[in-house]
C-alpha cells in the first residue's frame, strides 16, 4: 500500500478513582497521556481532565467511522475492522502489557520481530484483555502483522481462526453507548433490520475531531517524538481505518491542504530509524509499520 493512498482526493485518571477501585493498574492512567512522561511532548492536558468521557483508540477511531446520525460506518469501508485491531494493539501497548522483542546483534526490521506480553495484569477492557490472553498464551510469539491478521480473521491459516476477536464493531459501539456518547436504535433497510448507534452527546465527537486537527494544525511540532503517542497513532491508525478525511471534512481549503501535508510527512517517515531514537516505543513504530508498508 502507497503510504499516501487515500490522501490526494478530498471527499465533500484521577486519585480518587485508584482509591475506589484498588485493583486499578496505575500504568493504565498513565498511559492516557505521554506527554506527562515526555516534558518535551505537546500533549492534550485539558483533554485529560478526570471529569471528561475517556476513549480508547478503538472507540475514537470507531465514534470517527461513525455517520452521527445515521448510527453506522460507511458500507464501503473495508479498512476499518483490520485498523481497530492495529488499535488494540497499539491500546495494549500504551498501557504496558505487550512490548516488541529486542533487535539482538543483528538488527531486525520491526515486522520480524515478535510480539511478548510485558504484563498479565487484567485493563479491565473485555476487547485488551481477549487480545492480552491470545498473545500471552500464543508460542511461539507472533509478529505485529500477524496479530493483525489473526484478530481480524483475515488469515488462511485455520489453526488461528480461534484467534479472532468477533463483534469487535458492535461490542465498541455498545462501549460508546454505556459512556453516553451514542444511543441505539433499529433501523429498517428493506432486506433486514440493523442495530444503529447514532451520536447522543455531539461535544465528544467535536472534541476528538479538534483534537485531531489541532495535533496537525494549531499544534504542530514537526517532531513524531515530541507529540504525544496516543495522538500520533490516532492520525496513523485513523489514516489506516480511512476515516481521517471524517476529522478533516469542516476545515477550509487552506487548512485541508496543510494537514494533509504534515500527515503525508508523518507517512513518509523512515519507521525503521524513529523507532531506533532513544525513547521510541518500538512496537507503536511496527504497528505503524504493518499499515503503511
Amino acid at each position: 500500500m502507497n503510504r499516501s493512498d487515500g490522501l490526494v482526493q478530498r471527499r465533500n485518571v484521577s486519585s480518587a478513582a485508584s482509591k475506589a477501585d484498588p485493583s486499578r493498574d496505575p500504568e493504565d492512567d498513565s498511559a492516557w497521556s505521554d506527554a506527562t512522561k515526555d516534558p518535551n511532548a505537546v500533549g492534550e492536558e485539558e483533554d485529560h481532565d478526570s471529569k471528561e468521557t475517556r476513549l480508547t483508540l478503538m472507540e475514537e477511531i470507531l465514534l470517527l467511522g461513525l455517520k452521527d446520525k445515521e448510527g453506522y460506518t460507511s458500507f464501503w469501508n473495508d479498512c476499518i475492522s483490520s485498523g481497530l485491531r492495529g488499535c488494540i494493539l497499539s491500546e495494549l501497548t500504551l498501557r504496558g502489557r505487550i512490548e516488541l522483542e529486542k533487535t539482538g546483534m543483528r538488527r531486525r526490521s520491526l515486522l520480524n520481530r515478535k510480539v511478548l506480553c510485558k504484563s498479565e495484569s487484567p485493563t479491565g477492557d473485555v476487547l485488551l484483555d481477549e487480545a492480552l490472553k491470545h498473545i500471552k498464551e500464543t508460542q511461539p510469539p507472533e509478529t505485529v502483522q500477524s496479530w493483525i491478521e489473526y484478530l481480524s480473521g483475515e488469515t488462511w491459516n485455520p489453526m488461528k481462526l480461534k484467534y479472532q476477536l468477533r463483534n469487535v464493531r458492535e461490542r465498541l459501539a455498545k462501549n460508546l453507548v454505556e459512556k453516553g456518547v451514542c444511543t441505539t436504535e433499529k433501523q429498517n433497510f428493506v432486506l433486514f433490520d440493523m442495530t444503529t448507534h447514532p451520536l447522543n452527546d455531539s461535544n465528544v465527537k467535536q472534541k476528538l475531531v479538534k483534537k485531531v486537527q489541532d495535533t496537525v494544525l494549531t499544534r504542530w511540532v514537526n517532531d513524531p517524538h515530541r507529540m504525544d503517542r496516543r495522538m500520533l497513532m490516532l492520525i496513523y491508525l485513523a489514516h489506516a481505518s480511512d476515516v481521517l478525511e471524517n476529522a478533516f471534512a469542516p476545515l477550509s481549503d487552506e487548512d485541508y491542504e496543510v494537514a494533509m501535508r504534515r500527515v503525508r510527512e508523518l507517512l513518509d517517515l523512515d519507521f525503521e530509524q524513529e523507532s531506533a531514537k532513544e525513547g521510541a516505543n518500538e512496537l507503536l513504530w511496527a504497528v505503524a509499520t504493518a499499515f503503511t508498508k
